[in-house]
């Protein structure tokens, strides 16, 4: 096979493997709490009853955080108004379930990152969040866990608890992105923060951090 016949074929390979790629992903995101529905601005009850049900919901929200292309998933973005999050804060860990989660300690050097959510579809804005966090909870067995994470995992935590307490990004991002994105979700439209607005999202923090999508 020739040099270019190869580069075809892989090219072709490629294109097919992003287009399963997108169609999974669409198929995990139609399972997802999008804005608008009053869920997300609802406050989670603490799960109780720990046993195979609770399995299979994590096993569930954990192939939609997967397909979804997310790294982070609340249970109140898939309808159930449960304090349980799953998350997988990098290709090469494992996801990970929390039940009741609980922040502990949140350090005071903060960082400016841009942040998406998969219920706030085509909209991401500038979000200001403590560079390290201590939460505890419990396991999918009902086990206590306590988690210390910096940078992106910590982002990652914040975010979604903020989820379970009926928090979004649209409540902590500065003012003008905020009037933008709301404009572009009402519209269908989309929206991301332009650089200019770094100083006024980030004033007085030490540095800003990639975009998160959780």
């Amino acid at each position: 096979m020739s040099e270019r016949a190869e580069t075809d074929t892989d090219n072709a390979e490629r294109e097919e493997l992003e287009a399963e790629l997108l169609e999974r992903r669409e198929a995990a995101l139609a399972h997802v709490v999008k804005f608008g529905d009053p869920v997300l601005k609802s406050k989670a009850s603490p799960v109780r009853d720990f046993g195979p049900e609770l399995r299979t919901e994590v096993e569930r929200m954990i192939g939609i955080m997967r397909d979804g292309m997310g790294v982070g998933l609340a249970a109140t973005q898939v309808g159930v108004l449960r304090r349980l999050l799953v998350f997988q804060a990098g290709p090469d860990s494992e996801p990970t379930a929390l039940i009741n989660p609980e922040i502990e300690w949140l350090s005071d050097e903060v960082v400016v990152a841009e942040e998406g959510c998969l219920s706030l579809p085509r909209v991401s804005m500038d979000v200001e969040r403590p560079l390290h966090v201590r939460i505890g909870g419990r396991d999918v067995e009902g086990a206590e866990i306590r988690l210390e994470a910096s940078g992106l995992e910590a982002r990652v935590l914040q975010h979604e608890i903020d989820h379970l307490d009926g928090v979004l990004i649209l409540d902590r991002a500065p003012r003008q992105q905020r009037k933008a994105a709301l404009r572009a979700l009402r519209e269908g439209g989309s929206y991301s923060p332009p650089m200019a607005d770094e100083d006024e999202a980030g004033e007085g923090s030490e540095h800003r951090e990639p975009r998160t999508d959780a």
